[in-house]
């Protein structure tokens, strides 16, 4: 098929039901063009790698190479749907893919980059607190429309600062959603050592990641080096009496006590709720919790 023509996606889920998905459909030698041939390196990981890409037109995007083991196109294809049928401010929008030997999905671009590199950049301008806060309500959204306004619900999330990507005006876009997210191993490799997870721990996760984003917004610390720290903090009984010295030095003085201790209430909650078997049942709480608690106008989500 040539690059340009919209493909029609009726899946091989073999299920009438399924709503048909128009999705552009790339050639490998495109993929390659616009990768300049894939030295445009923007991540690495087990499942594959991200590049940034520039299309025909001077269409910036981001190509990920996708490793499937031992899986049939089927499973591709199950991905493709899954992605191209979300529709939501805060979560990347899938808007092509390329099968063939490799297999790759294209996404749009969020032209501030991760949320990882503004924290951990020291070139880059501080984000000031209340990008902070915008950043949280925008995560509580993306999740309450995954959980409860997507047929099936999407629990496939993968929550870091990594993940977490930053549009124009630093609107927060989830960017590891799906069967094929790259996943966050370290967050599980705290709370057990099971790969076989149940249901309520895979929720559970979700929420427990949604805490340790909360305490790296906090505090600037990053979860991968620093994360069972954050996580005894926020247990300890004392930790109230603590919380101004655990704030991100590039904050300084310019953030609300108030709204902190909502955010912190937030955080400290989520981490709890990392063992509940319904804790997916609270992301809409946890949405206007975070709305009212941090004066968050609802216009910005």
């Amino acid at each position: 098929m040539n690059d340009g023509l919209f493909f029609k996606i009726k899946l091989l889920l073999r299920s009438r039901t399924v709503p048909v998905i128009f999705l552009r459909r790339f050639s490998y030698k495109t993929i390659k063009r616009a990768t300049n041939d894939f030295s445009r390196v923007i991540t690495t990981s087990s499942n594959g790698t991200s590049y940034k890409a520039r299309f025909e037109g001077d269409h910036a995007a981001v190509v990920k190479e996708i490793h499937l083991i031992d899986q049939e196109d089927d499973f591709f294809y199950r991905e493709v749907q899954l992605l191209g049928r979300l529709n939501h401010r805060h979560v990347v929008s899938l808007t092509g893919f390329s099968v063939g030997q490799k297999k790759f999905l294209i996404f749009e671009n969020v032209e501030n980059g991760s949320l990882k590199e503004h924290l951990n950049d020291p070139l880059r301008t501080p984000l000031n607190w209340r990008i902070r806060l915008k950043i949280a309500v925008g995560v509580a959204a993306a999740l309450e429309y995954l959980h409860f306004f997507c047929d099936p619900p999407v629990y496939h999330v993968s929550i870091s600062s990594n993940t977490i990507m930053l549009d124009e005006n630093f609107d927060a876009k989830l960017s590891d959603v799906g069967l094929l997210g790259s996943g966050s191993d370290q967050v599980m490799a705290w709370r057990t050592s099971s790969s076989n997870e149940t249901n309520g721990q895979v929720y559970g996760n979700i929420m427990y990641q949604l805490g340790l984003l909360i305490l790296e917004l906090i505090t600037g610390q990053s979860s991968e080096k620093t994360g069972p720290d954050l996580i005894q903090w926020i247990e300890e009984s004392c930790f109230p009496t603590s919380m101004d010295n655990m704030i991100d030095p590039d904050l300084g003085n310019n953030y609300d006590s108030r709204e902190l201790k909502g955010l912190l209430a937030v955080a400290r909650f989520c981490i709890k709720s990392v063992d509940k078997p319904n804790a997916y049942n609270y992301t809409p709480q946890i949405y206007r919790y975070l709305q009212r608690k941090v004066s968050i106008h609802t216009a910005w989500v």
